[in-house]
């Protein structure tokens, strides 16, 4: 498993794509806090953007710790270290998901409308967030990623099916693509 203190700082970070055994395992806890943890974060926001998404957690570029960028379009980057969510509304919401893990799949996924969390920040300073609407379901997805956890977990069997199907149906047509 990589931490953020085996990485270089000139190093390119690549999305780990469906088939890499790092999504699917439990991601261990950020112990050191600074300035690699930083580099690391500014490389997933330049991969984030380059890739056009609004979350992306360090399993999803080969880093099994607990952490994970959200960058809604026109707002501030949000890193979150050591998440957890600690209050959820009773209220749900479904809304179309998808996955820079599993570019071109999308799906409707049910999940509370607004969520508390508590988390650290690069520095290893607490806070808590109480986020609503598409930052709360952000924060959901790439928090999931960190229990080994994908979007198309929360679907039926059958929806789960059709969605693997589709996935591979894509994926065997676009060049270049790589599992981890």
């Amino acid at each position: 498993m990589n931490s953020v203190c085996n990485r270089t700082s000139v190093e390119t970070l690549e999305i780990v794509k469906l088939g890499g055994e790092i999504l699917r395992q439990k991601a261990v806890p950020v112990t050191v806090f600074g300035q690699r943890l930083e580099e690391t974060v500014a490389r997933m926001i330049e991969a984030l953007d380059k890739a056009q998404g609004v979350g992306l957690a360090a399993p999803q570029v080969g880093i099994g710790e607990r952490f994970f960028v959200v960058q809604i379009k026109g707002e501030v980057p949000i890193v979150f270290v050591n998440p957890s969510i600690i209050e959820t509304s009773p209220e749900t919401v479904a809304c179309e998901e998808g996955c820079l893990s599993l570019p071109g799949s999308y799906a409707d996924v049910v999940r509370p409308s607004a969520v508390k969390v508590q988390a650290f920040d690069t520095k290893g300073r607490p806070f808590t967030l109480e986020c609503a609407g598409l930052l709360a379901r952000v924060v959901q997805h790439e928090n999931d990623h960190l229990d080994g956890i994908l979007f198309y977990d929360h679907l039926s069997e059958l929806k789960q099916k059709r969605l693997l199907e589709k996935y591979e149906k894509i994926a065997k047509h676009k060049p270049g693509r790589k599992h981890r």
